[in-house]
């Protein structure tokens, strides 16, 4: 089974949970904040981070493992963008959290 299809297997708070532990790294939220201006090279990355092939490489492993990124070769270049379906899982969820959030702001506020 494909990395993809296992991860849509999981459950969605297992999916999120996994994201955001990714991007508890300050370097990762960079590459990510990078990709959302679009698809990088992987050289590129690594001079926008600041970080040597190695380390960005564990970076981005990680952030494919969680789902948030997705590679693809072009030559002998690996090139990386943002996963958009999960990242709109992950914006949804928030914005529900949100809302929960103020509906029991309003509830406590009309109590008593």
């Amino acid at each position: 089974m494909s990395a993809m299809a296992e991860r849509k297997r999981t459950r969605p708070s297992e999916r999120s949970a996994q994201a955001f532990r990714a991007l508890g790294d300050e370097k990762r939220l960079r590459i990510v904040e990078l990709l959302s201006g679009g698809t990088q090279c992987v050289c590129d990355l690594a001079v926008k981070v600041g970080a040597k092939q190695p380390l960005l490489s564990f970076h981005l492993k990680t952030l494919r493992e969680a789902g948030l990124v997705v590679a693809s070769r072009r030559g002998k270049w690996i090139y990386y963008s943002l996963n958009d379906e999960l990242l709109g899982e992950l914006e949804g969820g928030l914005a529900r959290l949100g809302e929960a959030s103020a509906v029991a702001a309003r509830a406590e506020a009309e109590c008593c």
